[in-house]
């Protein structure tokens, strides 16, 4: 979603806030450490997430994919029609690289993937269904599901 929305953090924030979120992701800081959980960023931190705050970062998820939901059909369907605008598919993908470049430990080889040209555009594009299928009003249990089951 940070590749999708420049305003990455702030988003986040802001959506916490929309959806009355605050009691437990009360700022920025918060939101920030609990995506630090993720053992492949270089500035990993190893806490255990609680259940509410998994359910309240799925919860973003889910509204910011609502939001973002144009722009995410726009680079799909760049992806399927790259002979005739390969622009912003491969806008976001460089950007897509670029932040895992800059925020993920490249010697990590689940992060080495992401990099591999074979494999990576099956990888984005897995990601950008899954931020689609969240757009519907069984978002939040779909997305807590596959997150939790796969």
């Amino acid at each position: 979603m940070e590749t999708i929305d420049l305003n990455g953090i702030q988003s986040l924030h802001a959506i916490s806030n929309k959806l009355n979120l605050t009691n437990i992701l009360p700022n920025k800081v918060t939101i920030w450490k609990l995506r630090n959980n993720n053992p492949m960023r270089k500035s990993h931190i190893n806490n255990e997430i609680k259940s509410d705050e998994f359910e309240a970062l799925t919860k973003i998820t889910v509204e910011m994919s609502k939001y973002l939901y144009p722009y995410i059909r726009e680079i799909l369907q760049s992806r399927d029609n790259l002979d005739i605008n390969p622009i912003i598919w491969n806008d976001f993908k460089k950007r897509f690289l670029e932040l895992i470049n800059e925020r993920f430990n490249t010697n990590s080889m689940k992060v080495k993937k992401l990099f591999d040209q074979r494999l990576n555009d099956e990888i984005l594009t897995k990601y950008l269904l899954t931020l689609a299928f969240c757009n519907c009003i069984d978002g939040f249990q779909k997305l807590k599901n596959y997150l939790l089951y796969f």
